[in-house]
């Protein structure tokens, strides 16, 4: 169960609130190249993307926004940091969301003057505070402490509610889960101790390449949303951000919190397998990719645990020698020779779709 919270309207996607965590990525492409940013845009969106940042670093990463926005088919949020001109081209261009620390801009005037025409268009403004981005006085002071990153962030809060902007989102992020879910925490704590709830989005910064980069993420983001912390995530990964996707989405999954995609439980081989556990589990997966009904599919080396574990399931796939079996909710489907087995796991999965996410229906062929 989340926290409620204060909620953000990003373009139609809604942060915070009653509503479900949002999926967050981030472009890895040149801004200045719509094409190319677009591309990968389009990518994550089909990954399952809700939302996608990209830096608009100089003038002509801000040219290219206005196609930016006008084609992307998610929100889009422009990562802003020290010229306060690229705030105000993105803007203009109609971005969703701005991810910016207004005490960087440092000239108060331009500061109020971003913030003003954020607030006009209604446009969120995300503050993002990192353990290298502390306040200068903070970290000399606290050190590299949650303390530290929360006070840094709460700074720039209190600078955009100065200007009466509150459509906020914070984030609070180092590169260790221990230090970023206690950061995370305590601000959770003081924002409810002055009545500003406002959303919260999760990361690991820096998290590492892609296996360890994984778990971290996992970990730190799986114990804080367990808590009912945090409103949008992103698992920051060293690596083709195609790849975060996925891995937000299983977290959100093995949590019960969102639902999207096939959830495949698979046995770890043992002795008595009679079937490649691993190759079976690969080709399961090759047909999940190509449905975004929430089935649930267990795949399991032997006749030993398939019933049982499928009863689990909504359907289940057990190998044996040169044959394998398939269940529905624990009960035997038939038994098929390996060269049938994966087509008649796929004719099974589409009746399950057809029967339990008729919603999904779209997404099966004619012949179920």
């Amino acid at each position: 169960m989340q926290n409620k919270t204060g909620k953000a309207d990003a373009k139609g996607v809604w942060i915070g609130g009653d509503h479900p965590v949002v999926v967050q990525t981030m472009t890895t492409t040149d801004t200045a190249d719509a094409d190319a940013t677009l591309e990968q845009i389009y990518g994550l969106a089909m990954e399952g993307a809700e939302v996608v940042r990209v830096t608009v670093k100089d003038p002509p990463d801000a040219a290219a926004m206005p196609a930016i926005v006008y084609r992307s088919p998610v929100p889009i949020v422009a990562d802003i940091h020290f010229d306060h001109k690229m705030a105000l081209a993105a803007i203009e261009a109609g971005v969703a969301k701005l991810r910016l620390n207004p005490g960087n801009i440092r000239d108060p005037q331009k500061t109020a003057e971003v913030v003003q025409a954020a607030k006009a268009k209604g446009i969120p403004i995300r503050i993002g505070v990192n353990m290298g981005s502390l306040a200068p006085d903070l970290e000399k002071t606290l050190g590299h402490t949650p303390e530290a990153m929360v006070q840094s962030a709460l700074r720039h809060v209190e600078i955009l509610e100065q200007y009466n902007h509150t459509d906020i989102v914070i984030s609070l992020k180092a590169h260790d889960v221990v230090t970023t879910v206690a950061a995370y925490r305590l601000m959770d704590r003081r924002l409810r101790e002055r009545n500003t709830p406002y959303a919260l989005h999760l990361g690991i910064t820096e998290a590492g390449l892609l296996r360890d980069g994984t778990i971290k993420s996992s970990i730190g983001l799986g114990i804080l949303l367990f808590e009912g912390i945090g409103d949008t995530i992103r698992v920051s990964l060293a690596a083709d951000p195609i790849e975060e996707v996925p891995v937000c989405w299983s977290i959100l999954k093995s949590l019960g919190l969102r639902e999207k995609g096939f959830e495949i439980t698979a046995c770890p081989s043992c002795g008595r397998a009679e079937i490649s556990v691993l190759e079976l589990g690969r080709s399961v997966e090759a047909i999940a990719k190509e449905y975004t009904a929430p089935v649930k599919v267990a795949v399991m080396g032997c006749v030993v645990n398939g019933p049982g574990e499928s009863k689990m399931a909504d359907v289940g796939v057990a190998g044996g020698k040169g044959k394998g079996a398939i269940y529905r909710a624990g009960e035997l489907v038939g038994t098929f020779p390996e060269d049938e087995l994966l087509g008649a796991l796929r004719l099974e999965i589409e009746k399950v779709i057809a029967e339990k996410y008729p919603d999904y229906a779209h997404e099966i062929s004619s012949a179920v």
